[in-house]
C-alpha cells in the first residue's frame, strides 16, 4: 500500500470511529502483533532457521495470497475500474504473461536468465512495496487523527524509508550474488545508514509533535517502528526472516481492503452489509485456497530460485512471482491516498467535522511540488 502527499493540512477533528476496524485490531495489524512476536525473538539471540512448521507455513501462504486476492478484488471489481487502470489490469499482465512463456521456453532449453530476471525484479519491487506501505500506514492513521505530515516531515520520514529500501536491495544482492565478496562493503555501508534513517524518522515525528502540539498518532508510530524491526529480522534470520516478515506485511495490509468492502457494502442499500461481508470473506478464502494448491508461496519460490529450480517446479515458481510483481504494480496504482475516490472508499465511516486547510509548500520545494 503506497501513498503520496501533495498538500499538508492543519489538524482537524474527526467524529465517529477514528479507526480502520477498531483501535485494538488496527494496532495488532499495523505492526503490534509482529512487534510482540519479533522483538523477544530478536532479543533472545536465537536462530529460527528456515521455517518448517507446517501450520506456520500454511498460515503464511494463505494470508499472503489472501492479501493478493483482496487487492485484485479492488482493481477488477467492475469494468469501469478495470478500464480506468488499463495498465494495471490489462497491459502489464499481458506483458508479464509473454515474459513468463518466454521464461518457460528458455528453461526448457537449459537457461535460467528469465527466471533470474523475474526473481530480481520481484525482489527489487518488494523493497519498494514494503517501505511504501509503511508510509501509507503512517499517512492513513495520521488522517484518522485529523493531522497530516507537512512537507518537511515528509522528506525526513520518507527519506529514511528510502534508505531502508536501499538496505533491502543491498541485502538482496549480498544474499543472492554468487560471489558477494566485492559487494560486502556496500552492504555494510547500507546497514550503517539505517541509523541515519532512524534519526531522520525521529526528527520528522518530533517535528510533527512540536508543530501540532500533540504526540504523533500511536498507530502511525507503530507502523514506522515495525519496518525497522522487520528488516532487523531479515538481517538476523535471512530468508526465514523474510518469510515471517511477509506474513506480517500481509496482515498489515488486509484490514484496509476489508474496510473498503465494508464501506461500499454499507452504501448499497439493496443488500445486507453483514451478509455481503460473509460472502466476501468466503469467496476470498475459497479463491485463496485454490491458488495455494497450485502456486508456492513467495518464500518457497525464493528458496527454489536460490537453490536452483528444477524443471517440475519452474512453472509454479514463475507464476508465484507473476502474481507478486503484478500485485506490487496494482497496489501502487490503486492506493493513492491523495485520490478523493480512495479517501471516499477508505474513510467513509469517518466523517470530518471541519475542513482541512492546505499548508503552502516551503520555498525550496517549489521545484518539486505542484499546488493542488
Amino acid at each position: 500500500m503506497t501513498s503520496a502527499v501533495r498538500g499538508a493540512a492543519t489538524p482537524t477533528t474527526l467524529s465517529r470511529s477514528a479507526s480502520i476496524l477498531s483501535p485494538i485490531v488496527d494496532f495488532l495489524c499495523v505492526g503490534g502483533l509482529s512487534l510482540i512476536v519479533f522483538v523477544p525473538l530478536l532479543l533472545s539471540g536465537g536462530e529460527i532457521g528456515f521455517v518448517t512448521i507446517g501450520a506456520v507455513v500454511w498460515l503464511q501462504i494463505i494470508i499472503n495470497y489472501a492479501h493478493f486476492m483482496a487487492s485484485y478484488r479492488i482493481v477488477y471489481r467492475d469494468k469501469e475500474t478495470m478500464l480506468k487502470h488499463k495498465w494495471a489490469t490489462i497491459w502489464v499482465p499481458l506483458i508479464m504473461l509473454a515474459c513468463l512463456v518466454f521464461a518457460l521456453v528458455e528453461a526448457a532449453n537449459g537457461s535460467r536468465l528469465m527466471l533470474i530476471a523475474f526473481f530480481s525484479v520481484g525482489s527489487g519491487y518488494l523493497a519498494w512495496h514494503y517501505t511504501g506501505q509503511a508510509w501509507g500506514m503512517m499517512v492513513s492513521f495520521a488522517h484518522l487523527r485529523g493531522v497530516r505530515f507537512d512537507r518537511t516531515e515528509y522528506w525526513l520520514i520518507r527519506g529514511g524509508l528510502r534508505i531502508l529500501l536501499c538496505w533491502h536491495l543491498a541485502w538482496f544482492l549480498n544474499t543472492t550474488l554468487t560471489h558477494p565478496e566485492g559487494f560486502t562493503i556496500v552492504y555494510k555501508i547500507a546497514s550503517a545508514a539505517t541509523l541515519l534513517a532512524a534519526v531522520m524518522g525521529f526528527a520528522g515525528l518530533g517535528r510533527m509533535w512540536s508543530r501540532t502540539g500533540q504526540a504523533p498518532p500511536f498507530r502511525a508510530v507503530i507502523a514506522w517502528v515495525s519496518i525497522f524491526i522487520w528488516y532487523a529480522a531479515i538481517a538476523r534470520w535471512g530468508l526465514a526472516g523474510l518469510f515471517l516478515v511477509q506474513l506480517a506485511h500481509s496482515i498489515q495490509y488486509l484490514e484496509f481492503p476489508v474496510r473498503i468492502e465494508l464501506n461500499r457494502a454499507a452504501r448499497d442499500t439493496a443488500h445486507n452489509p453483514i451478509s455481503h461481508m460473509f460472502i466476501y470473506g468466503g469467496v476470498m478464502l475459497g479463491v485463496t485456497f485454490l491458488v495455494t494448491l497450485f502456486v508456492p508461496g513467495p518464500a518457497k519460490a525464493a528458496a527454489s530460485t536460490l537453490l536452483g529450480a528444477g524443471p517440475d517446479s519452474i512453472a509454479p515458481v514463475l507464476i508465484s512471482w507473476f502474481i507478486g510483481i503484478h500485485h506490487f504494480f496494482t497496489d501502487g496504482v490503486i492506493w493513492k491516498l491523495r485520490n478523493p475516490e480512495v479517501q471516499k472508499d477508505l474513510f467513509a465511516h469517518v466523517r470530518p467535522v471541519a475542513a482541512t486547510v492546505p499548508v503552502p509548500p516551503l520555498w525550496w520545494e517549489m521545484r518539486f511540488w505542484q499546488r493542488g
